[in-house]
């Protein structure tokens, strides 16, 4: 038993359990609200809420996210990964435990902001610690698992919480990030961390620590990348003061931002993260009785349709896995849009119908019957399809900055969406509010499809071709075959290849 446990894939499997239970954070702390609202909403709450503070509590993790992006890459570079975990986890658990003392509507927005902190950072630090720890032939599908775990995590909290309330899910939720705590205080620290900062005998014995002996190709190459980067650096007279980093960062920027194959991919993931954020994801975890009294009636059981539909998207993420291998991009993005957008219309039509009595028979199978499509459209489209378009499009030279641009319009659109719904669903209600987001989605997938280059099976080089509107010149390409040369064992590259 002990040499089965000791095998690299075990090994590897408990370092990315730390990590996909810091990432199950995300749909724990979305999900949550969706038990939290309602109950504290009763005439008997200890924490009066209205659904202006309701809304606040719900959306406040958009605000929270983008402190959580700016926080995380200095710790990742100047402490390392492990630290860098340890740290994302330590708001997280902070943020249960203040949810649990909580008396009053102030409380629980600092807590919630905490917790959003968290899910920034993880957000950023998860695909590139399983991406260095792991196999390349594991690495994909320990890649996926990380929204596999958001969807699980969504699952547990709406079970937990809609039959033991909302303090006993709250509890179970700082006990997972309590055991997530444990499990990365026992995980190493990243071994390209450690090359990257010379100390190339513990990259060493954590590299064979995690993948055995079978992969020595890579270690070496791996150490041989990070001593021409050192020696690069020292040859540049790089150094790590702000002034000059200021400097170069100007006059990087100010070029970077003219050139085609940097702009067009940030243009074509503002709408597909919006399509994402707009498709109904965030309601639907974080609004999931509201909406369910509206479709299906007030006296439904909640609890057993929450689950279902928590179990159905588990099913359709896992099944989008295989589906997204064989399937283009383009094909996957049109036909689950129609379906959402189809979804939302439908629904926008049946509610409006059932409230003023022109549907000459009704049932509430009809209703959780179109919620599972809506859902279905979700799971298998509108969230995982940015997530993966995100790693194909950038070129590598600007993957970093270029990504962190485009990931602010996830916080934005988070909280518009979540913040925004009560105001809706109080004033135009959700046949006027499902019409909207199917306008917001349907303008986000026309850009989106006739913009969008098809990215599957195509090489970086031939998308930033493509981009440009001519080859790469012989200078270009030998500077980017240099580049890829160097960041072949970097965390943007190792986190973006195998979600293909």
């Amino acid at each position: 038993m002990t040499k089965i446990w000791f095998s690299p894939f075990q090994r590897q499997c408990f370092v990315t359990s730390g990590v996909c239970l810091n990432m199950a954070g995300h749909g724990l702390t979305v999900g949550f609200t969706a038990v939290l609202l309602p109950q504290l909403q009763r005439p008997d709450s200890p924490i009066p809420v209205d659904d202006v503070s309701g809304s606040w509590i719900a959306s406040i993790l958009g605000f929270a996210l983008v402190t959580g992006n700016f926080i995380v890459p200095t710790v990742m570079a100047k402490s390392g990964r492990k630290t860098a975990n340890l740290v994302s986890i330590l708001p997280m658990l902070v943020g249960w435990f203040s949810i649990l003392l909580a008396t009053s509507v102030s409380d629980l927005l600092l807590a919630r902001f905490l917790q959003g902190v968290s899910m920034g950072m993880i957000a950023t630090l998860g695909p590139v610690l399983i991406g260095e720890y792991t196999s390349p032939k594991n690495r994909g599908a320990f890649l996926m698992t990380l929204s596999l775990a958001i969807a699980i995590g969504v699952l547990t909290v709406h079970t937990v919480g809609s039959y033991f309330g909302w303090q006993t899910a709250a509890l179970l939720c700082a006990f997972i990030s309590f055991t997530n705590l444990l499990i990365v205080m026992n995980s190493p620290e990243s071994p390209s961390w450690l090359a990257d900062q010379g100390r190339y005998e513990e990259c060493e014995q954590i590299f064979r620590w995690l993948r055995g002996d079978k992969e020595e190709e890579e270690l070496h190459a791996m150490m041989e990348t990070s001593a021409l980067i050192r020696e690069s650096k020292d040859d540049a007279g790089v150094n790590d003061s702000f002034l000059w980093k200021l400097k170069s960062g100007l006059v990087y920027l100010n070029e970077t931002v003219r050139k085609r194959q940097f702009y067009k991919p940030i243009f074509i993931m503002m709408h597909l993260y919006t399509l994402g954020q707009w498709g109904g994801a965030n309601i639907m975890s974080a609004y999931t009785t509201k909406i369910l009294e509206n479709v299906v009636g007030p006296n439904a059981m909640f609890g057993l349709i929450i689950i279902s539909l928590g179990t159905q998207r588990i099913i359709s993420n896992s099944s989008a896995i295989y589906v997204i291998k064989k399937i283009k991009r383009r094909t996957i993005l049109l036909s689950t849009t129609l379906i959402n957008i189809c979804a939302f219309l439908t629904i926008a039509a049946y509610t409006y119908a059932k409230t003023h009595g022109y549907l000459p028979f009704d049932h509430p199978l009809i209703g959780i019957t179109l919620a599972h499509i809506h859902m279905f459209s979700i799971a298998t489209g509108t969230v995982p399809l940015p997530l993966i378009i995100a790693g194909e499009l950038f070129p590598l030279e600007y993957r970093s900055l270029a990504g962190g641009i485009s990931v602010l319009f996830v916080s934005v659109n988070l909280f518009l969406t979540v913040k925004t719904l009560p105001y809706f669903f109080a004033t135009i209600g959700l046949p006027g509010a499902y019409c909207m987001y199917a306008g917001i989605v349907g303008y986000c997938l026309v850009v989106c499809w006739m913009v969008l280059p098809e990215t599957k099976d195509r090489t970086l080089q031939d998308i930033e071709e493509e981009f440009m509107g001519r080859p790469l010149s012989p200078e270009e390409l030998m500077s980017t075959l240099s580049l890829t040369s160097l960041k072949l064992h970097n965390a943007d590259r190792r986190c973006s290849a195998p979600m293909i």
